[in-house]
């Protein structure tokens, strides 16, 4: 049975105790620029360091990815790509990218203009763990890494891709660090 993504939050009552202050379900976003791709956008910190206590903020979850010290946490579930249809049209690639930018703003900015591999490179030091399914992890020298539950992934500011290439949806975790890039 496939996770039901769900978060539950702690934080501080009014007399200073821990309670739980969120239990809920987190419904997917989708996007027609990544068709059958559910993600679930559940937590994240601000750019430069998180706090914590009663006055920590509540989730910043947008943009997609956090500047220098920002954190962000996703699930990702990849449809299989026997399930994928072919490109979209030219003609709606406008209406397609507006869509991204309004619903996952600076996701769109990672990948390079029309190219269709889904490479891509991020400014963020990332922790991702496969959860279900099997995924590949392919980067932009060819080598390419199969990815089954319970595989841990620290993926460093690398190009790289995901591909699923089961008959079945993979879901991985997510948990992205701002980071600087040194030149």
């Amino acid at each position: 049975m496939p996770i039901d993504p769900r978060l539950v939050v702690t934080g501080y009552g009014a007399d200073g105790e821990a309670v739980v202050v969120r239990d809920t379900p987190v419904p997917p976003i989708t996007a027609r620029a990544f068709p059958g791709q559910e993600m679930y956008l559940l937590w994240g910190s601000p750019d430069g360091g998180a706090t914590v206590g009663p006055k920590a903020p509540g989730p910043i979850t947008l943009p997609f990815f956090a500047g220098a010290g920002g954190t962000r946490l996703l699930l990702v579930r990849f449809p299989p790509a026997s399930a994928l249809t072919g490109p979209p049209s030219p003609d709606d690639q406008a209406e397609i990218d507006a869509e991204v930018q309004e619903r996952l703003p600076g996701l769109m900015d990672v990948f390079e203009p029309g190219d269709t591999s889904g490479m891509h490179t991020t400014d963020t030091l990332d922790y991702g763990i496969c959860l279900e399914g099997e995924l590949w992890l392919e980067l932009d020298s060819g080598d390419e890494v199969r990815l089954t539950p319970g595989a841990c992934v620290v993926q460093q500011g690398t190009p790289h891709a995901w591909h699923n290439r089961s008959e079945t949806p993979a879901l991985m975790a997510f948990v992205g660090i701002g980071a600087e890039r040194p030149t």
